[in-house]
């Protein structure tokens, strides 16, 4: 990827509104036809999913279309029934749900760092297929994404959080860890591959070792996997405005404004 010809700024803000137009014409179809869809995000840490899933729901109406990025399970949470915090999240008619990261922690980090025991480990991976398999017979449409990047690409993202104050804290101490443990991410991930990518709920590689490209591909992409029809509303002519009448309105000086810093 790196020898291709990256887009310039301009060319890719135009694909990219371009794309974020017809996702708004997507949810307004999804929207009507009672439609239930999740996208999973996954892959190694820094590889632009959070990004991307800015970038979807930029435009997008915040009642129809959510982003789920669930914290560590609490004590009570991890004696339940692993899928089921996850369930919580999912879906009723008309809304599309974005999982930054997803029940697939087991089969990743908890994995690799050693946060669950293999019995779990062996567990989920044959209950997971049946799980998806189950969503998708209940009506819901199940999108997943893993975004694949280099070894390199990662690091240079990873300097970069360091060097800048305001992308430090996307850098965890598991993150961190998981710079020394390459080959068994890659293990994991192909592992979890031979046992989750089913014909009813495939995975859907994304190259993201450049952002700008990663970002229009996968949206262009999730685009491509819901048929929807263009509702979008006819323009409205706002009405003229009512004169006020009597009412006077009380004092500005009564108000307490917010400082102009910036006038």
């Amino acid at each position: 990827m790196s020898g291709e010809k990256k887009l310039d700024r301009k060319t890719y803000e135009k694909a990219l509104f371009g794309l974020q137009l017809e996702l708004v014409k997507l949810q307004e179809w999804v929207r009507s036809e009672g439609l239930k869809v999740v996208v999973i995000f996954e892959g190694r840490d820094a590889a632009g999913k959070g990004g991307v899933i800015k970038r979807i729901t930029q435009h997008l109406n915040p009642r129809v279309c959510r982003t789920v990025a669930l914290p560590a399970p609490t004590e009570r949470e991890k004696s339940q029934w692993y899928f089921q915090r996850y369930i919580a999240h999912l879906p009723a008619a008309g809304e599309i749900v974005l999982f930054d990261r997803s029940w697939y922690n087991r089969a990743g980090v908890e994995r690799v760092m050693g946060f669950c025991t293999d019995e779990e480990y062996e567990e989920f991976l044959r209950s997971c297929p049946e799980f998806e398999r189950m969503l998708v017979r209940s009506g819901i449409t199940l999108i997943k994404y893993w975004f694949s990047i280099s070894d390199e690409e990662q690091e240079r993202r990873f300097q970069s959080r360091l060097r800048e104050p305001h992308k430090r804290w996307k850098l965890s101490p598991i993150d961190i860890e998981s710079r020394s443990r390459w080959v068994e991410y890659s293990r994991a991930k192909d592992h979890m591959f031979a046992y989750t990518d089913i014909k009813q709920a495939p995975w859907y590689v994304v190259n993201s070792d450049v952002k700008k490209h990663a970002r229009l591909n996968c949206i262009a992409h999730l685009i491509s996997l819901i048929p929807y029809q263009d509702l979008t509303p006819e323009a409205i002519e706002l009405p003229e405005r009512k004169e006020g009448g009597s009412y006077i309105r009380p004092p500005m000086s009564d108000q307490t404004f917010v400082p102009e810093i910036y006038p």
